[in-house]
């Protein structure tokens, strides 16, 4: 039999400092009292969540679509089980399970009451028509107006592309069939907010008196993006155009030219008083410190809006654990709560977040508080 090897003395030690060193840090991490970046002020009753996502399959007739570059990417499950379905489930079901899982999900809220369901229009080809092959999701007006229509507690989002060439008859249908702002998402529908071709469809926003909810920062919830499109300073030609523009998530993650997006956002903001950020997506943990950036900076007080960015928040990258700003009985009665709308509000609210963002939205749609 060969002799064993003799244990490295050294590789025990450092083991044994290893382990003694996480458990203090685990220990100091728990008993850490909370420590909010602003002060906590009390929820309000109501809130209206102006940013949640709903998909489909196209089953039921809903007109849905996902590209198959996106159903075999790795994300495709994650995103199935944060909407509470299953792909077998919506096939049997239609796709307006989808809707009536977040329409449960949001009645058993607490804090939330109602949340602004978004469509999301694809790339438009030279032709003028939807080019599928380079759409990765796509989500008609048409099925998130009836799904809204059928459920009190949702609010009806349009997307439109601006490239369409009756773009403004849709935003007319749109405002007709209850819509309350118009979804971009720039970097994945190929729109340039900057391009001047656009001014007639800002003015028919700014005519319809529909907001502009338009992604800025870093975009990686999709198999490919152009953050080129996702700058915060083309929003200068609609703002320009007086059309009410909510910039999501602060510009975060991102840089161009050589500058931090929020830092472009907030210079804008000095500018144009018609010029909002959201708060959706700012506690996922691969946004460190973007929260408090966006609650305690000068240039957004007064501009910002409640958001979640459902259903990413029923995911790993939102959690009370992952705060180092929020105490142990903080951090396990937020856990404990299974309600994602109410988790996101709480830690948001427990951070600091003012009690005026919870309401700008319920202002903005003219939602009774």
């Amino acid at each position: 039999m060969k002799a064993r090897k003799p244990r490295n003395p050294f590789v025990r030690r450092r083991r044994k400092i290893l382990l003694v060193a996480t458990l203090a840090i685990v220990f100091v991490w728990a008993i850490l009292p909370a420590r909010p970046y602003r002060p906590v002020e009390p929820l309000p009753a109501g809130i209206v969540d102006m940013h949640c996502h709903i998909a489909g399959l196209g089953a039921g007739g809903s007109g849905c679509f996902v590209s198959p570059r996106l159903i075999n990417n790795w994300r495709f499950n994650i995103y199935l089980r944060s909407f509470g379905v299953t792909k077998k489930e919506m096939l049997a079901y239609g796709d307006t399970l989808v809707a009536d899982r977040i329409s449960e999900s949001v009645a058993r809220s607490k804090y939330v009451s109602k949340v602004v369901l978004l469509a999301l229009d694809g790339v438009i080809g030279p032709d003028g028509q939807l080019d599928t092959n380079k759409t990765e999701v796509y989500v008609p007006n048409e099925f998130v107006a009836s799904v809204c229509a059928t459920h009190t507690n949702l609010l009806f989002g349009a997307s439109v592309n601006p490239y369409r060439p009756d773009a403004l008859a849709r935003l007319e249908w749109a405002k007709a069939h209850g819509a309350v702002l118009v979804k971009w998402l720039p970097p994945i529908m190929e729109i340039d907010p900057a391009d001047p071709r656009l001014i007639p469809f800002y003015k028919k926003l700014g005519e319809l008196h529909l907001p502009l909810l338009c992604h800025t920062g870093e975009e990686k919830s999709f198999s490919h993006a152009d953050d080129n499109l996702s700058d915060p300073d083309k929003l200068r030609l609609p703002l320009s155009q007086g059309v009410t523009v909510i910039a999501a998530h602060i510009a975060s993650s991102a840089s161009y030219h050589g500058e931090r997006g929020p830092d472009r956002l907030a210079r804008l903001m000095g500018q144009y008083p018609n010029l909002y950020t959201d708060i959706s997506a700012l506690i996922q943990i691969n946004k460190p410190g973007v929260l408090k950036e966006a609650i305690t900076r000068p240039e957004f007080q007064g501009r910002l809006v409640y958001g979640s960015d459902f259903p990413l928040i029923n995911t790993a990258l939102v959690s009370p654990w992952y705060s180092f700003h929020l105490s142990l009985r903080q951090k396990w009665a937020i856990w404990r709560n299974k309600n994602p709308w109410d988790r996101d509000v709480l830690i948001k609210q427990q951070l600091g977040t003012p009690a005026e963002t919870f309401v700008r939205s319920t202002q903005m749609f003219n939602e009774p508080h």
